[in-house]
């Protein structure tokens, strides 16, 4: 995490939440699939459930604007940035015309641009836009600033939801990775993905969700490839440790309310089954919520108090088939929280792994 007090530009720590709250608070990848005459592109597919964690590590696609803060020029307070029109939310992607790698070199050039003029590359919407920014020079700071903090970087720990056996490409959270003041989807770059180990677990109560904590390994396990609404998805060096065979995969119409169990790895630091119970199945659903996810396990509730952060991506068994993903928790009912069918996640696969 880059925090540098006082500077221009900050950047802030992003976790990879469980959840997007209701007062509510990775890949997949590359393999190859036939369609049936039934229209089933997935029958006959196996997968290995995850339910191991995962930390990742990552660069955004440029530097996202996540506050503004004025700056006290001698003819007196300004904020150019936001003057120039840019809004919290735009992506900037260049300086002066070159590729911004960071966020350290857009404070550098403002800091250093002896009053002239910078002009900024920036994304809104998909839209791009570019402006002219006079920069003010801070009294009590003795430099240049342009009023905007940004976020270039982030961290955190989430569920592995499957592995490809033959190629040990791998998917997980069943959402995307979103910043957290902003709530946009993070526009990021390839990452780095390591081990975790599960040190303790902050139980969730109403109004406050809980939390795996843990720690990551200092080695690199794998690459991120991309963030996406339905996960995120990339691929471990080689098959990790702790998970069991491939299953085959359940599509959303063999979905069915009733028992099922996930898989998720707790304080004990091996995989392990829990039951939980599936309702209000919205079969047309193309969202990270399809259905709804009432944990009954007593042995997870009196651990978790059910759904916790780093439990997102967690695989969903039924009927001896892989068939989706918890997602989000709410907030007031820890208990309960929604999945993600399996297919959502296959279908957003990015066309840069098939």
């Amino acid at each position: 995490m880059y925090n540098k007090k006082n500077k221009d530009f900050r950047v802030r720590a992003l976790s990879l939440f469980l959840c997007a709250a209701m007062t509510i608070s990775l890949l997949f990848s590359m393999f190859a699939f036939s369609a049936s005459a039934a229209g089933n592109k997935y029958e006959g597919l196996k997968l290995i459930p995850g339910g191991i964690p995962f930390g990742v590590k990552f660069n955004t696609a440029g530097v996202m604007v996540v506050g503004f803060c004025d700056v006290d020029a001698s003819q007196g307070s300004s904020n150019p940035a936001y003057a120039s029109g840019i809004r919290i939310k735009d992506i900037i992607t260049k300086v002066n015309g070159k590729e911004l790698t960071d966020a350290n070199e857009l404070t550098n050039i403002i800091e250093n641009c002896d009053g002239k003029n910078v002009t900024l590359t920036y994304k809104r919407n998909g839209t791009e836009k570019t402006v002219t920014i006079k920069p003010a020079y801070s009294v009590s700071e003795s430099r240049y600033k342009t009023g905007v903090w940004v976020r270039d970087s982030g961290a955190g720990i989430g569920t592995v939801t499957f592995i490809n056996p033959k190629n040990n490409a791998f998917a997980g959270l069943g959402h995307g990775i979103c910043d957290g003041e902003t709530g946009e989807l993070i526009p990021m770059q390839r990452g780095v993905v390591t081990d975790v180990t599960v040190n303790g677990i902050k139980k969730g109560v109403a109004g406050t969700p809980g939390e795996i904590k843990g720690y990551f390994g200092v080695a690199k396990k794998g690459t991120l490839l991309e963030n996406t609404n339905c996960g995120v998805y990339g691929m471990f060096s080689e098959k990790p440790s702790g998970v069991g065979e491939a299953i085959f995969v359940g599509t959303r119409n063999e979905v069915k309310n009733g028992e099922a169990y996930i898989i998720c790895t707790l304080d004990s630091g091996a995989a392990c089954k829990y039951k939980i119970e599936i309702s209000g199945i919205n079969y047309d659903s193309k969202t990270s919520k399809c259905f709804t996810v009432s944990i009954k396990d007593p042995a997870l509730i009196e651990k978790t108090g059910g759904i916790v952060q780093g439990m997102s991506g967690s695989p969903i068994i039924q009927n001896g088939k892989l068939i989706g993903a918890v997602t989000h928790v709410l907030i007031n009912d820890p208990a309960t929280g929604y999945g993600i069918f399996i297919e959502n996640m296959l279908d957003n696969m990015p066309d840069l792994l098939k």
